[in-house]
């Protein structure tokens, strides 16, 4: 159990590096699609899609407002995320795992959003669940790549 507990905060910040990987990766195509927009705009959108796909969402204002005035954007490009953003689909597939994993060692049953996920496209149903050793090799490689984390000598 001792190395479950100590796994499990390691696991879960591995998520949230995938997580700010796709909010950099996100923000830089919703700029493009939406250039009339300001940055505060897209930095919200982006954060509203990554909320509302990882389960999540920010009951705290603004966030919980421009959620409900933007409720029609959001759903229109999580539907087109895995076409988009198709080089984040593995990363999300073994993030939002991750995630369920953790949530259900913890006694929290996130199973709708890893449903949701594969309703979306965006979960790769025939990848294998990542042992903890490979999900954090993935992490350490992207999460270095984007300059989120120190490489590793």
């Amino acid at each position: 159990m001792q190395f479950e507990s100590k796994l499990i905060p390691i696991m879960r910040e591995g998520v949230e590096v995938i997580k700010m990987i796709f909010f950099k990766k996100l923000k830089a195509y919703l700029s493009q699609k939406y250039p009339g927009r300001e940055a505060s705009y897209i930095n919200k959108l982006s954060g509203a899609i990554i909320n509302d796909l990882f389960g999540t969402p920010n009951p705290a204002e603004p966030f919980a407002s421009f959620v409900k005035e933007n409720k029609a954007c959001i759903a229109e490009e999580l539907n087109q995320l895995a076409t988009e953003l198709e080089g984040m689909r593995i990363p999300l597939t073994d993030a939002l795992r991750v995630q369920f994993l953790c949530d259900n060692q913890e006694g929290i049953d996130s199973s709708r959003i890893l449903a949701r996920a594969q309703e979306l496209h965006i979960m790769l149903v025939d990848r294998e669940v990542p042992l903890p050793r490979h999900f954090l090799d993935l992490v350490r490689k992207l999460g270095s790549a984007f300059g989120f984390l120190v490489p590793q000598v």
